[in-house]
């Protein structure tokens, strides 16, 4: 089976009002859908573009304000999936639930149905700037067309996160992302690939790009990829499709799931496979050498 991927790179400016990004968001989600997509992702924290036009003088303030428009921000996004029937993680947006401040990707499905997954570790940023609360649910998602996770920028950087999606059966891990300079894009980036080699994986990251007049989140620095494990029977340098570096674009690509089945078995490494399990829950023996 093949599933094509839509990665948005999405553009953050100044808007005036809700209708600015209402208008902006329906351009690219419209767009997507002329590549008939079976997955279209937008990157982390694209709703802050929301900020343009709200006081944001007290930053811990105006990140918990976001959570007004919550309730649109899911009927906006969840009419495009049904719309153009493609199953779409919907960037992510921050959130008040049980009085904690969250940031949630949304998964929304043709059906109508909205799923969350919460961000697991929490940036500097986010901890000390914006006091967030991290998330403690791991999820994958079981679709039509693929088995996937969702692990949202920071949380990349975690193998054992991926290891767990990866066996229970992910196929996709889809990473949207927001950083302001080369280096934070670059972790992001290189993890997806050690990611993807390490479980035998398909990961499709995206970024933000642009700027915003609003603390913490002037500059953006990012790109869109589809990434594939490093064998043979994938892209040569591991990557199915990129985009530009800081433009506003849609990167498409269709990956194959076969595959996966296959190189899990019979690939030149097997790394999911070959994983040692009796190995990896003994401590690492500590001397003292002169």
């Amino acid at each position: 089976m093949r599933a094509r991927i839509a990665a948005v790179q999405y553009q953050l400016r100044h808007i005036e009002d809700w209708a600015g990004f209402e208008k902006q968001v329906d351009f690219v989600l419209n767009a997507a859908a002329d590549y008939q997509p079976q997955f279209v992702l937008l990157p982390e924290l694209f709703t802050t573009q929301l900020l343009s036009f709200q006081a944001n003088e007290d930053i811990r303030g105006a990140v918990r304000g976001l959570d007004a428009h919550t309730g649109r921000y899911i009927d906006l996004l969840r009419g495009y999936a049904r719309k153009h029937g493609y199953f779409l993680v919907g960037g992510t947006h921050p959130n008040l639930r049980d009085g904690k401040l969250l940031n949630t990707a949304y998964l929304f499905t043709p059906s109508g149905e909205v799923h969350l997954q919460d961000k697991i570790h929490r940036t500097r940023w986010e901890k000390e700037k914006w006091n967030t609360d991290h998330g403690d649910v791991l999820k994958v998602f079981h679709t039509p067309h693929a088995k996937i996770a969702i692990l949202i920028c920071y949380d990349i950087e975690f193998p054992e996160l991926a290891r767990r999606v990866a066996e229970e059966g992910a196929e996709i891990i889809f990473v949207p992302s927001c950083t302001d300079d080369r280096q934070g894009f670059l972790r992001v980036r290189y993890c997806c690939h050690a990611r993807a080699i390490e479980n035998q994986v398909y990961v499709a990251m995206t970024s933000t790009v642009g700027n915003l007049p609003v603390a913490g989140l002037r500059l953006h620095y990012g790109q869109a990829s589809i990434i594939t494990p490093s064998d043979f029977p994938f892209a040569r340098d591991g990557i199915a499709a990129e985009g530009v570096i800081n433009e506003e674009q849609i990167v498409v690509a269709d990956v194959d799931l076969a595959l996966l089945d296959e190189n899990r078995l019979k690939g030149t490494t097997i790394p999911l496979l070959d994983k040692r399990n009796d190995f990896y829950g003994l401590r690492p023996v500590t001397l003292a050498v002169a």
